[in-house]
C-alpha cells in the first residue's frame, strides 16, 4: 500500500536519521543550565558542553577532517574523550577510541588500519604514543591533551587540546550524519592472538543501544553517573550517549582508585556506575581507610566477565545494587541483563545471588537471542544443562569488521551474530554463560566450565581472585589449572588446601590438578588475560 500512496512517503518532518547527537542537542536546549560534566574542580553545564563539542567539531573541519575520515583518541575518562564522542560524528567523521593500555606496536596498528587523520592523545601517555607514531609512514595530526591533575606531563603534539578547541566556533552549524547507517565509531577488539579486529558502529545502533541502556539502568535527569568504566571500551557501553539522553551528569574519573571512587560517590551522591567484576572486587577488598559509608544506594552494572555470586553478595552488603549484564564489543556492550525477579527474594540468599549472577534476558532492543549448537544453529533445550553458543540478532549489533569481510561473514553466518560464548538456557529464558568456546577445558572427553570452578574458588574464605585454564596433560588431554590471588589479610593457605576445598564441592574430574598463587594479568578493562595464563600453565613442569 505504501508504495502506491505518495502521501505516505518519508518527509523531513516525519523521518529523521537516528543519531545520539540528538540527545546532546536536546539536553543543551531544554536543560542548558544543568550540570553535564564534572571533572575534579571543573564543571560544565549542558550549554557549555554543547558549545565545546561544536568548537571541537569546527576545529577538526578546519584541520582538514572530512566526512568518512577517522579521528583517533587515546585518553582516560576525562572531558575530551566524552566531547569527542559528539564532536567527531557531528561532521560525519568516525571516532576511534583506542585502549590506553595497548603497547606502541598495537597502537600503531590501530592508527594505520583505521587510517586516522587526527590523533587526540592525553599527555599521560607520553611513553606509548610517540613510539607508536614513530612506526607510522603517514603520521596523523597530533593534538595532545593537558590535564590539571597532571600539570607536569610532557607535551608531544603539534598543539594542546584547549588551544585547538579555541580555534572552533561554539555556534558551528554541524552537518551530522547523512544516513543513520553512517559509521559513528570504530572500536578495536582486544585480540589475544594476532592483530585486533575493528568493529564499526552506526549512528542508528548507537542511538538505540543508548536508549536501551537508559531504560534498563533506569537513568533520568537526576542521575549522576560515575565513569568507572573506560569510555574507550565499547564507547563506554554507549553510556557516553545514554547519560546525556537522560540529561544526567557525567562524573569523570581518570583512574580506578578505591578511595577516589568512594570519595566521589559521597561528594556527588552518585546514583550509577559500571565496571568489570574486577572493579567491584577492588571495592569489596578496599582497605578500611579508603572506604566511606554510602549515603545513597548506587546502582552498579557489571559485565565483561561473569561475576562470581560472592562478589555480588559482598557488593550488596556494602550498599550497592548490582545489575549483571552481558555483551561484546560487537553488540555495543550490554545486550542482555539479569532482570531481578521479586520471587527470588523469598528464597535462600545463596540461591538469589546465584540467580543474579546469570546473564539474563535480551534488552528491549535486541530482536532475538538463542542459545544454539554452533554448527547447526539449532536451539538447545531450555533445561539449564545443554550447552550452546549465544547468538543474537537485532539493530544493536556492529555493521561489521573494518577491512575484514571474511571475519564479518563468519560472525554473521546464518543471519545471526555468533558471540563465541557458551551458555546454558534455563526454563525461565535466562541464559547462564559457562565459558568462552576457547576456554572450555576438555579432560578425558568431559567438558569442564572454567567459570564453574572459578565460582567455587571465590567462595573460599581466603581467595580474592581466581582464574582457571586448561593445562596440557599427557593422559587426560587437559586438566584444570587454577591461578589464585589471596586476600591481603589471608591466613596461610597452600595448594593442597585449595584442592581439598574443591574436592569437597566438585566432581573429581573438575578439581584443579595445579594451583598457582600470585597476581592475575588483566586488561585495562579488568578482564583477566586467560591467554597469558594458558601460556603459563603450559610451561609448568
Amino acid at each position: 500500500m505504501d508504495r502506491e500512496r505518495p502521501e505516505l512517503r518519508k518527509r523531513p518532518a516525519n523521518f529523521v536519521p537516528l543519531t545520539p547527537l540528538s540527545f546532546l542537542a536536546r539536553a543543551a536546549r531544554f536543560f542548558a543550565g544543568r550540570t553535564a560534566v564534572i571533572h575534579g574542580s571543573r564543571r560544565y553545564t549542558y550549554a557549555e558542553h554543547y558549545a565545546r563539542t561544536r568548537r571541537l567539531a569546527h576545529a577538526l573541519t578546519k584541520a582538514g577532517v572530512r566526512r568518512g575520515d577517522t579521528v583517533a583518541i587515546l585518553a582516560p575518562n576525562a572531558p575530551a574523550l566524552l566531547e569527542a564522542h559528539y564532536a567527531v560524528p557531528m561532521i560525519g567523521a568516525v571516532l576511534n577510541p583506542i585502549n590506553i593500555r595497548l603497547d606502541p606496536g598495537t597502537i600503531a596498528f590501530c592508527l594505520e588500519h583505521g587510517e586516522a587523520k587526527v590523533l587526540l592523545a592525553d599527555r599521560e601517555l607520553a611513553t606509548s604514543v610517540p613510539p607508536a607514531l614513530a612506526r607510522l609512514k603517514d603520521r596523523p595530526l597530533v593534538i595532545d591533551i593537558a590535564d590539571a591533575e597532571l600539570p607536569d606531563a610532557e607535551a608531544f603534539g603539534s598543539t594542546e587540546y584547549e588551544d585547538f578547541l579555541a580555534t572552533g566556533d561554539p555556534d558551528f552549524d554541524y552537518p551530522g550524519p547523512q544516513d543513520e547507517w553512517d559509521s559513528i565509531c570504530l572500536l578495536y577488539t582486544s585480540g589475544t592472538t594476532g592483530n585486533p579486529k575493528g568493529a564499526v558502529y552506526s549512528h542508528r545502533g548507537a542511538h538505540l543501544n543508548a536508549l536501551a541502556n537508559a531504560l534498563t539502568f533506569k537513568l533520568d535527569h537526576d542521575s549522576r553517573y560515575l565513569w568507572t568504566l573506560p569510555m574507550f571500551h565499547c564507547s563506554g557501553w554507549t553510556y557516553t550517549w545514554a547519560v546525556t539522553a537522560a540529561a544526567g551528569t557525567h562524573i569523570c574519573l581518570r583512574r580506578i582508585e578505591p578511595k577516589r571512587i568512594f570519595d566521589l560517590i559521597a561528594e556527588h551522591a552518585v546514583t550509577h556506575l559500571c565496571g568489570a567484576p574486577i572493579v567491584l572486587n577492588t571495592l569489596v577488598h578496599a582497605p578500611a581507610v579508603a572506604r566511606r559509608a554510602l549515603q545513597t544506594r548506587p546502582k552498579v552494572m557489571t559485565g565483561g566477565a561473569a561475576p562470581p555470586s560472592a562478589v555480588i553478595r559482598n557488593m550488596e552488603a556494602m550498599g550497592f545494587e548490582v545489575l549483571h549484564a552481558y555483551g561484546t564489543t560487537e553488540s555495543y556492550g550490554p545486550s542482555t541483563t539479569c532482570v531481578h525477579m521479586r520471587a527470588w527474594d523469598s528464597g535462600p540468599a545463596e540461591q538469589r545471588f546465584a540467580h543474579m549472577a546469570r546473564q539474563g534476558v535480551p534488552h528491549v532492543l535486541i530482536e532475538d537471542m538463542v542459545v544454539a549448537a554452533p554448527g547447526t544453529r539449532a536451539p538447545v533445550a531450555r533445561d539449564g544443562e545443554a550447552m550452546g553458543e549465544i547468538m543474537l540478532r537485532g539493530n544493536t549489533l556492529m555493521k561489521g569488521y573494518l577491512k575484514n569481510p571474511a571475519a564479518t561473514d563468519e560472525a554473521f553466518a546464518g543471519g545471526l551474530y555468533h558471540s563465541g560464548d557458551l551458555a546454558v538456557w534455563h526454563p525461565d529464558g535466562y541464559i547462564d554463560v559457562k565459558d568462552r568456546s576457547k576456554d572450555i577445558i576438555i579432560s578425558g572427553g568431559e567438558n569442564i566450565s572454567s567459570l564453574e570452578v572459578e565460582e567455587l574458588l571465590y567462595r573460599h574464605p581466603q581467595v580474592m581472585e581466581a582464574a582457571v585454564v586448561a593445562r596440557p596433560d599427557p593422559r587426560w588431554g587437559e586438566t584444570p589449572c587454577a591461578f589464585v590471588t589471596l586476600k591481603p589479610e589471608a591466613a596461610p593457605t597452600s595448594a593442597e588446601d585449595i584442592v581439598a576445598f574443591c574436592r569437597a564441592n566438585l566432581a573429581g574430574f573438575k578439581v584443579p590438578r595445579t594451583v598457582v598463587f600470585g597476581p592475575l594479568p588483566k586488561t585495562s578493562t579488568g578482564k583477566i588475560q586467560k591467554f597469558v595464563l594458558r601460556e603459563r600453565a603450559a610451561e609448568i613442569g
